[in-house]
């Protein structure tokens, strides 16, 4: 899928604005959505989009992949679905008397989980190690996953007949959770106007390369973080704790992906440190998905609204540093 050879003299700003300006190219009208999904993939994060059907998820993903060169598979989850149609299986050769390993979907740099909640738990938790160990492991043996390795998984948060609501070990998985949202009319309406038959990210090429990624994701490790942000987010998370409204708080998991994330946001608006608008603005995609409400139907990230709110209001309780 390469079109484009990497150039390690190219400054990391423009090869950050050459893929958010390629994703935006077909992806209209959402920056703020394609700025949260490259810091994801610059975080090395999984991202799970949380919307009403199109709204332009599966878009948004194939086009992220396309954009750095990556290998992209989708998978539409189903009832039926089983783990070895994810990660593969062991063929008995009779001609040589050994089992060959033949990979499935999972062997990828992007795999798109489409209606990952539609599939029983037995599957999905088949993406557990995947996801946090980047292996798979069939019948004792382990293979390793391409790397980069990056879910993009989708589910409808309005339809639940048939569907197996995520765990909280899966949801915990995810860097950050996005919704799109519906456009805007003037770029419905330009959609309408020009689309034909061909969508346009089936023509996008790529502007980074895999090399180019791997690149721009180690230089997120080096943005600095103040002392007086962390305090601030552990302050945040002590409270998600302890708080009446909540039957479990953020993990340690989660305290560490908020702060990847910070990272990798300040580094895609160009900046080498956080400032407490990259804390601020990550709280709710982080963190919402998280928590789970206290009482009967408390399941981790349940009722998104609610779990917004309180992640809001909590923040909103605790000076943010200056």
């Amino acid at each position: 899928m390469n079109d484009t050879q990497a150039d390690p003299r190219k400054p990391p700003a423009a090869l950050i604005k050459a893929l958010i300006d390629n994703i935006e190219s077909v992806f209209k009208g959402k920056a703020e959505v394609v700025s949260m999904a490259v810091t994801a993939l610059l975080a090395r994060g999984h991202i799970l989009f949380e919307d009403v059907p199109g709204v332009g998820k599966t878009t948004l993903a194939h086009a992220m992949a396309r954009s750095v060169g990556a290998d992209f598979q989708r998978v539409q989850f189903t009832s039926d679905l089983l783990p070895t149609d994810i990660m593969g299986v062991n063929i008995f050769k009779t001609q040589t008397s050994t089992f060959e390993f033949k990979t499935g979907p999972i062997f990828t740099n992007v795999l798109l989980a489409e209606e990952i909640n539609r599939t029983t738990p037995r599957t999905q938790s088949a993406l557990l190690e995947a996801m946090a160990e980047q292996r798979v492991s069939i019948d004792d043996q382990t293979h390793d996953l391409p790397e980069p390795f990056i879910v993009m998984a989708t589910q409808n948060p309005l339809e639940y007949h048939g569907t197996y609501p995520l765990p909280e070990s899966q949801l915990d998985r995810f860097l950050i959770r996005l919704s799109i949202g519906y456009p805007a009319r003037e770029v419905e309406r330009d959609l309408l106007l020009h689309r034909r038959t061909e969508a346009p990210v089936d023509s996008l090429k790529n502007v980074l390369t895999l090399e180019d990624l791997r690149r721009l994701q180690a230089h997120v490790n080096e943005i600095r973080i103040d002392p007086s942000l962390i305090d601030y987010i552990l302050s945040v998370i002590e409270v998600t704790r302890r708080s009446p409204a909540l039957r479990t708080g953020v993990s340690t998991r989660g305290a560490l992906a908020l702060v990847r994330a910070c990272r990798a946001l300040a580094f895609v608006k160009g900046r080498p440190y956080c400032t407490p608008d990259d804390v601020t603005s990550l709280l709710i995609p982080t963190l919402a998905h998280r928590i789970s409400l206290a009482g009967a139907s408390g399941t981790l990230g349940g009722n998104r609204t609610e779990a917004e709110a309180i992640i809001e209001e909590i923040a909103s309780s605790i000076e943010v540093p200056i």
